[in-house]
């Protein structure tokens, strides 16, 4: 049997990716959930999907399940990437925890310390922002003056 083949019934894991589809600290979890639903047809799995599409909080995601979701023959509009932070008063939340290291701290001990304080932010601007991750971190934590 070909494994892209839509089918139009439940998977057996189906709790399961509903919630690695809504585990907002991995987006590639969200996006393998994202490609096993999309060889689901049903309406829960259109459900996880249009949510996704419409607003997951990583365009990688959105743009997979939007994709799927053509794929079944679904109307809706492509999601465009959201323009400006992807979280409110991102710049407050990066001094919060570069305050919290020793003034002499290295960018690796901040890049750990927010992965572990605020592992939905790390992910979701990892996600985002690909490979340029590192060099966009690194920016604004050379940016952020404690005071």
């Amino acid at each position: 049997m070909n494994k892209d083949k839509i089918k139009a019934e439940l998977p057996s894991n189906f709790e399961e990716l509903k919630k690695a589809a809504s585990r907002t600290a991995s987006w590639r979890d969200r996006l393998k959930a994202v490609d096993e639903l999309g060889r689901w047809k049903s309406p829960e799995t259109i459900d996880i999907l249009k949510r996704l599409a419409n607003g997951d909080s990583v365009y990688r995601v959105q743009e997979a399940a939007y994709n799927k979701l053509e794929g079944f023959g679904e109307s809706g509009s492509r999601p465009s990437r959201i323009k400006g932070e992807l979280f409110k008063d991102i710049s407050k939340i990066l001094l919060r925890i570069k305050k919290s290291l020793p003034e002499d701290h290295t960018f690796e001990e901040f890049k750990k310390k927010l992965q572990k304080m605020r592992i939905d932010v790390y992910d979701t601007y990892e996600g985002d922002k690909g490979a340029d991750f590192d060099q966009w971190l690194e920016g604004m934590w050379v940016s952020l003056s404690p005071k």
